[in-house]
């Protein structure tokens, strides 16, 4: 009997320590904030000030692609984020201006292939790769530079620096700019156009070095015994006309 009261009182005992200290546990095994997700569009819409570009990124698509090979790529992706501050300071009607493509260009244009803090920047080597880095869209590569308060950016059009971290874990990282990256490809001085080319001669109009040459007849001069043989001819004539006219006067008067 008195074990069955010892185990009885055990098991109440043993009911009471679990009931009081479950709260507890549960507050120590519980899940910490979740990890940002792999989705560019829904961090850029946390950060607040990014509105053409994320309009950008849906009306061309690119954010599908993008979302796309966050899930399945082991290099991950860096984007640079311009604010809308940055878009404002474009000249008005530059992104109209724009064919899709280039459109779709000037977006791949600020994403990376693969992950970097701003730390591997320090290291990095240049030109660095970006989306648009093909042969569809040409050599687009940046200039990436690092020192211990800043880095900095430049596409040979523009330079800015990174201004804010909007994330940092893999396999995303997003980082603020001030200025919209512009490729060279698309806004970088134009060579100038080619002379055109010398119009050809018409056909009418014979150029002197093959016009034809006056013949002999035509260009060359009289000699001098021509003249004189056509002077001794006027003068013949001239004769022959006198003497007709004398022989018809002596006639009527004999």
């Amino acid at each position: 009997m008195a074990s069955l009261l010892n185990y009885t009182f055990l098991f109440f005992s043993l009911s009471l320590f679990i009931f009081t200290t479950a709260p507890s546990l549960a507050q120590t095994v519980a899940p910490g904030p979740s990890a940002p997700p792999n989705n560019i569009t829904a961090i850029l819409e946390a950060g607040g000030q990014y509105t053409t570009f994320i309009r950008l990124l849906i009306s061309t698509r690119v954010d599908v692609q993008l979302n796309s090979q966050l899930n399945n790529s082991f290099n991950g992706l860096t984007c640079f984020a311009p604010t809308d501050n940055a878009f404002n300071k474009l000249p008005a009607g530059t992104l109209n201006k724009l064919t899709e493509q280039e459109q779709i260009e000037l977006i791949l244009f600020h994403v990376l292939p693969r992950f970097y803090t701003t730390a591997m920047f320090g290291t990095t080597s240049n030109p660095v790769n970006t989306q648009a880095s093909s042969s569809e869209y040409g050599a687009d590569t940046l200039n990436i530079t690092s020192s211990t308060s800043q880095v900095n950016i430049s596409t040979g059009v523009v330079n800015t620096t990174i201004t804010n971290t909007l994330s940092s874990s893999f396999p995303l990282a997003v980082y603020s700019i001030d200025t919209v990256l512009l490729p060279y490809s698309i806004f970088g001085a134009k060579p100038p156009a080619p002379a055109p080319a010398p119009k050809s001669p018409k056909s009418g109009n014979k150029s002197p070095s093959t016009a034809k040459s006056p013949s002999s007849s035509e260009s060359a001069p009289a000699d001098s015994n021509s003249g004189i043989n056509s002077r001794g001819r006027a003068m013949q004539w001239t004769s022959s006309f006198v003497g007709l006219i004398l022989m018809s006067v002596i006639f009527r008067i004999f």
